[in-house]
Formats: C-alpha cells, structure tokens, sequence
C-alpha cells in the first residue's frame, strides 16, 4: 500500500483487523503459557525489525513455530507487537501497521487451528517424526491460504489489478518459500519443546538468517541492473531529446496490456523491463541522423533501422531480461511482414514484441514534442485499431483499449521546446512512430 489508501482499502483493514481481534477474545480464558508467548513475540519482533531494515520482506519461522506450540488465540498475538510497532516508509502509518499486525495474527490462528485438530501438538511435544510433518504441512498450507486471501483482497480492495486477477499466481508463489520457513518452524517448536529448551530453538534461525542473506545478495545484484537499466535510459533521452520520457510510458502501457491478458507478476515485470529498453539501440546509431534537419536516404534509414539489433546486442548479457531482449530486436516487426530488421510475420513475431509495438506506437501518437502535437487518446486508439491485423496484432490493440477505458491515459510532454514543426527527418519515418 504505497501513497495514500483509498477509503475502500481503509474498509477492508480495518474488517480484517475486527477478524484479527475476534481471534483474540478467547485469550484470557485460554491456559496460555504467558512467558512462551511474550519470549515468542518479542523474538518475532526482533526478527522483523531485523529483516525488513536489512533484506526486505517478512520472517515466518517464529509465527509458524508460535502456531506448532501455542493454543491459536495466543499464537495470533504472536505477531501483534512486531506490526503495530515496525517502521512504515509511507504515510498514513496507521493502516499499514494494523494491517502488518491483523493479516498475520489471521494467517497464524488459521494454522494453529489446523495444528491442533490433526493432533500436530502431540505430535511436537513426542518429536514423534515422521507423523509431525502431516499436521505442520496442513498448517504451514492454512497459514498461506489465509494470506493469499488477504492478500489478493488487498489488491482487489486498492485497485492495483482487476477483482478477477487479484488472486492470481499468490499462492503458488509463496507456497515453497513459507514451506521451507515452516520447517524452520517445527524445527524450533520441537527443539523448543525437548530437554535443551528455548536456547536450543534459537539455533534454527542462524541457517535461516544465512538463507536471507543470500537472498539479500541477489537482491542487490538485481538493484545493481535495475540501476544499469536506468542509466542506458537516460543516455537515450540525452541522446535523443525529441523522445524524452518515451521509454518509461512505453513501459507502463506494456505493463497495462501484459495485466490485461492475464500474465503473470514476473512476465509483467519483464514487459515492463522490454518497454523502458526497446529505444536503447538509439545509443549506436548516429546523433546526426536522429536530429537530421531534412529526409532520410535510402542509406541513412537503413543505419537507423540497425537500431533494434544495437539495442539487443548491448542487453543480451544482462540475464534477467529474459523474453525483454527479443522484444528490443522485433518490436519494429510488422504483422504483415513489412517491418524490420527481419521482416518477420504473424506469430514468427514474438509476443512481448508485438505488446512493446503497440505500446510505443500508441504513446508516440499521445505525445506531445517538438514536431508534432499529441493526439486524443480516443484518436490514437482509433488509429490502432485501423492498423490492427496488418501493423499490430489486433489481440494486443483489444487490450490496450480495455486497460485505457478501465484506468485512462496521462500523456506527457517529452521535449523542452514548444511544438513545432521539427525535424523533417523524424516526421520521414512514415507513421507517427519513432524510429
């Protein structure tokens, strides 16, 4: 939740954090193992202070090893202290504390229900292995139901993706990551309740904290080419000062078609990566054709049209990208076969190219620069379509069009200078499109 929180996403924490209190009101008549609970949450808490201010992200073994030893009223408080009591980066502070500590405490009664009535106590307290394992895996899957649920409610409830794609991918993202957290877990439930005690518990996060640091390593390694990718960026928009901005609304208009037909946060992520970089082959080419005062020769725009395989030679060791490398060579390619560099046709075209196509198209017919006024949207979707089947695969257009009437359009300037009539050699490339 970053920025403000609408007033429907207000509404949902605060119905959670009611279901998270209910949870609660059992806990005074509950036989609970007060100083069990207390060394639980304080640790939770340390844990996550330690965690979000270091890697990022939320440490499960203390929950999941509160949801194998305590009744569910008194694990659901385990997490309390920790979220109403962690830093937020973003204001309002208080939602975004209730809801650190009510999603939690719901996901955690959840699996200590679950524990319990498989007999996963017992089970704990006998370290009776391998019939441990059945009860804290039905746990350990309770406990991501309920934040998944939660989750994509969240999402749903502030509008990041459509109600029907809320859920989408959740669960089977953070399944394997809290399954291995839950083993963590049992692991400290069961050490916790042996002869060595609460000491010998405390050991199982030295390999867990060891596994977040090198997660933390290949999250710095990724910042590292996010970094990269930033810098190639604004080259090309130095370079190539008519286009100004283009790259990063290529990206966002990708990033809208690829939600739209379903793909998953990670190919998102990529379409989004594929539409920030598919000018940076501008950087090959020289400054003085793309500033030409004049038409282009036969000689000089087929230089120009180098630039897609520049842009993909300059990308191709960066290993991340993924599909974004093919989407830099082919997003000049035409349905109908009458683009470049290869000429290619129909599917032969690569879908993360035909999204960027649309896309870049789209915002250079919505922007406005130095030699051409922008277009109405409506226009430029009128245009598309009108192209659609010969220049643009029309599912892309279909896309593009539902994700615009759904959450609109904010063109920008993308050059210094009042409209003009600019550089002849721009207006040459034939369709409104930059080269």
């Amino acid at each position: 939740m970053d920025g403000a929180v609408p007033a429907r996403a207000r509404g949902y924490v605060a119905a959670v954090a009611l279901l998270a209190v209910l949870c609660l009101l059992p806990l005074p008549a509950a036989p609970t193992p007060w100083w069990a609970l207390g060394l639980l949450a304080a640790l939770c808490a340390a844990c996550e202070h330690a965690v979000r201010r270091r890697f990022g992200g939320t440490f499960y073994p203390v929950l999941l090893a509160g949801a194998f030893l305590l009744p569910p009223a008194a694990a659901a408080l385990v997490p309390v202290p920790a979220g109403l009591l962690s830093p937020v980066e973003h204001r309002p502070a208080l939602p975004r504390r209730v809801w650190r500590a009510a999603q939690p405490a719901l996901a955690v009664w959840a699996a200590a229900r679950v524990h319990g009535s498989l007999g996963g106590r017992d089970t704990v307290a006998g370290s009776d292995f391998p019939h441990a394992l059945l009860p804290a895996g039905a746990a350990v899957l309770a406990f991501c139901l309920v934040l998944t649920a939660l989750d994509g409610g969240l999402r749903a409830a502030v509008g990041l993706v459509p109600p029907r794609r809320a859920w989408r991918g959740l669960l089977t993202r953070s399944l394997a990551p809290v399954a291995v957290h839950g083993l963590a877990g049992l692991m400290m439930a069961v050490l916790w309740r042996s002869p060595y005690g609460p000491v010998a518990a405390l050991l199982v996060l030295l390999p867990m904290c060891v596994s977040w640091w090198v997660f933390a390593q290949y999250h710095r390694e990724r910042a590292a080419h996010q970094a990269t990718i930033r810098a190639l960026v604004q080259a090309v928009d130095i370079k190539d000062g008519y286009t100004r901005g283009h790259s990063e609304r290529v990206g966002h208009a990708s990033v809208l078609i690829a939600r739209e037909l379903g793909m998953d946060d990670e190919r998102v992520e990529v379409l989004r990566f594929a539409g920030i970089l598919h000018d940076v082959g501008k950087l090959g080419v020289p400054t003085r054709l793309l500033r030409k005062n004049g038409p282009l020769t036969p000689e000089e725009r087929r230089i120009i049209e180098l630039h897609p395989e520049y842009g993909h030679e300059m990308v191709r060791g960066i290993s991340f990208l993924g599909e974004a490398r093919a989407a830099i060579l082919h997003h000049h390619e035409r349905l109908d076969g009458s683009g470049y560099p290869y000429g290619l046709a129909g599917d032969r075209i690569p879908e993360c190219a035909r999204i960027v196509a649309v896309a870049d198209a789209f915002d250079a017919m919505t922007s406005t620069r130095c030699y051409s006024r922008a277009r109405p949207v409506e226009a430029a979707v009128a245009e598309l379509e009108r192209c659609a089947g010969k220049h643009f695969d029309p599912r892309m257009v279909g896309a593009l069009v539902r994700a615009l009437a759904r959450s609109g359009w904010h063109p920008a300037v993308t050059a210094d200078e009042p409209a003009h009539d600019g550089p002849p050699a721009e207006r040459a490339a034939g369709t409104g499109v930059p080269r």
